[in-house]
């Protein structure tokens, strides 16, 4: 992918939503939650901070990570749908 986020962003592939309970019952597409988990496919250079120190990101390509709920902006490349959101609204790595 071509794609690189800017500054202390980015881009999250979210995992497929469950098709199941756990039971076994199956979830209709209606009643599905977002997901809030998805693995990092690419990530910007990082940000400085007020005193111009640079400041590079946790995370890195592969990752997978927990993030919240409405966190991010979706949007479409090449028909699939990613995530793109500061690092900072990640809470953790898987």
């Amino acid at each position: 992918m071509k794609l690189r986020p800017l500054s202390d962003r980015v881009l999250v592939k979210p995992s497929p939503a469950e098709e199941k309970t756990k039971s076994g019952i199956i979830i209709p597409d209606t009643a599905k939650e977002k997901p809030m988990q998805g693995e990092i496919i690419a990530v910007g250079k990082g940000k400085t901070d007020d005193n111009g120190k640079f400041i590079p990101l946790e995370v890195k390509v592969g990752d997978k990570v927990l993030y919240g709920k409405y966190s991010g902006t979706e949007v479409t490349i090449d028909g699939e749908e990613y995530l793109i959101m500061r690092e900072s609204d990640i809470y953790a790595i898987i």
